[in-house]
C-alpha cells in the first residue's frame, strides 16, 4: 500500500457503536466511509479527517450500492467492512408478525450479506480485506426481551462460513458480540447480571472491532468475540 491509509466502510454509524467504531478507526489513521438513515453519519463524517458520509439504510440495496460506489470513487479501495445495524423489531416472541420477522431478517442478515457481496470485488482485487459483523451476546444465549436477536445466531453461522470461503483470498471475517452498552438506557436488573458490574462503553466495543481489523489479528478469522463484561455463561 506504500503507506497509503487503509479504507473502512462502517454502516449504521450515526450514533452508538457504529459512530464509536468510525471515530476509533479514524483516530487510528483509517479513511472511513459511514452511512446512517438519519443524516447523522454525514454530520459525523464532517468531524473526521478525510471521511465520507452517506445517508441511507442498510435494508435498502440501492443505498448499500451507493455507499460502496461512492467509497471506491472517493478513496479507490476498500480494506475493511464493518456491518453494523440497528435494533430489529421487538415484541413478545409469538406476537412478532411475519412482516416484523422479515424486517428483522433484512436488517440483521441480508444487510451483511449484501454489503459483503458489494465489497468483495475490490477486496479480491487487492488480495486482502477484513470484515467484522456486529452481533450480540444473545446470539449465544437467546433472551426473551430481544426475540428477533435469534437471527444473530444465524449471522454467527454465516460469519464462519464466509470466513472459510474467503480465507484463501486473504479476506478475514469475524463477529463482535457486545453485551449491554451505554448507548442504551441502563436497567439495574440487567446491570446486576454483569460480573464486571457495569455496561460497556461504546468505545470498548470499538476497540475490539479495531483489533479484528488490524494486522495484529492477521491470523484471526471465523471467530465470534464476546465483549460483554462476562455477561454470557456460554463457554
Amino acid at each position: 500500500m506504500n503507506g497509503a491509509p487503509r479504507v473502512a466502510i462502517v454502516t449504521a454509524a450515526g450514533r452508538g457503536i457504529g459512530a464509536a467504531v468510525a471515530q476509533r478507526l479514524a483516530g487510528d489513521g483509517w479513511q472511513v466511509a459511514v452511512m446512517s438513515p438519519s443524516g447523522a453519519a454525514e454530520k459525523l463524517a464532517a468531524t473526521l479527517p478525510d471521511a465520507l458520509g452517506v445517508t441511507g439504510s442498510v435494508t435498502e440495496p440501492a443505498d448499500l450500492e451507493r455507499l460502496v460506489g461512492a467509497t471506491l470513487e472517493r478513496f479507490g479501495r476498500i480494506d475493511a467492512l464493518v456491518n453494523n445495524a440497528g435494533h430489529p423489531p421487538k415484541a413478545p416472541l409469538l406476537d412478532l408478525s411475519d412482516a416484523q420477522w422479515h424486517a428483522a431478517f433484512d436488517m440483521v442478515m441480508l444487510s451483511a450479506i449484501r454489503a459483503l457481496r458489494l465489497v468483495l470485488p475490490a477486496m479480491r482485487a487487492q488480495g486482502a480485506g477484513a470484515v467484522v459483523n456486529l452481533s450480540s451476546y444473545a446470539a449465544l444465549e437467546p433472551e426473551a426481551d430481544f426475540p428477533a436477536t435469534t437471527l444473530r445466531a444465524a449471522l454467527g453461522a454465516w460469519t464462519k462460513l464466509a470466513a472459510d470461503e474467503l480465507a484463501p483470498a486473504g479476506i478475514r471475517v469475524n463477529a463482535v458480540l457486545p453485551g449491554f452498552v451505554d448507548s442504551l438506557p441502563e436497567k439495574e436488573s440487567r446491570r446486576a447480571r454483569i460480573p464486571m458490574g457495569r455496561y460497556a462503553r461504546a468505545e470498548e466495543i470499538a476497540a475490539a472491532v479495531a483489533y479484528l481489523l488490524s494486522d495484529q489479528a492477521s491470523y484471526v478469522t471465523g471467530q465470534s468475540l464476546r465483549v460483554d463484561g462476562g455477561l454470557t455463561r456460554h463457554v
